[in-house]
């Protein structure tokens, strides 16, 4: 464990549910950003299509388990986290996979046109959206414990600080070109 993660809770608040085990180089990041927070989490492979019976069960489940937010990643036709969504009262967290079909386009798509009355929170397509799935539920956990609300608003002040260094560096690499002018 790095110096940068908190020790994870024993037991796991989120569920990492992915379509197939090749979205795992995706879903690591997931699971290491949670870790950062100090949140443990379950993994698990689950086909919408190729195990629909297990899907629904593990989401009836879910919450009887202690779990409180679930993220479910998948790519094509990426109906992992809306099968999971029809079976629970969990927040349900979709991650789109990139496809080689249309480069995510069509997992988002997927993912994201819920019918009224079983919303699924989608983030992005990729890393960036399977570190913002994993915020989200630090976030969704942080409105009961104050915690991880204080850890969130250091998250914050690290996000400020790089982009202010960041400004920074630029600024000054403009001041020496405008030196030699």
């Amino acid at each position: 464990m790095s110096k940068t993660e908190k020790m994870p809770t024993t037991k796991p608040e989120v569920a990492i549910v992915m379509g197939s085990d090749s979205d795992w180089f995706l879903l690591e990041e997931t699971a290491n950003a949670l870790g950062r927070f100090g949140i443990a989490c379950e993994v698990r492979v689950i086909s919408a299509h190729r195990t629909p019976d297990v899907a629904a069960t593990y989401a009836r489940k879910a919450g009887g388990q202690g779990i409180k937010v679930i993220i479910a990643a998948a790519g094509g036709a990426a109906h992992l986290a809306g099968v999971l969504a029809a079976h629970t009262t969990l927040p349900v967290i979709g991650v789109p996979v990139t496809s080689g079909f249309m480069d995510g386009l069509d997992s988002l798509l997927s993912t994201v046109q819920m019918p009224a009355g079983v919303p699924v929170a989608t983030v992005a397509v990729g890393k960036a959206g399977a570190v913002n799935a994993a915020i989200l539920s630090v976030q969704i956990l942080a409105l009961s414990r104050p915690d991880l609300a204080r850890q969130l608003v250091v998250h914050k002040k690290t996000l400020m600080d790089k982009v202010k260094a960041g400004n920074d560096r630029i600024q000054l690499e403009l001041d020496k070109k405008r030196g030699k002018e």
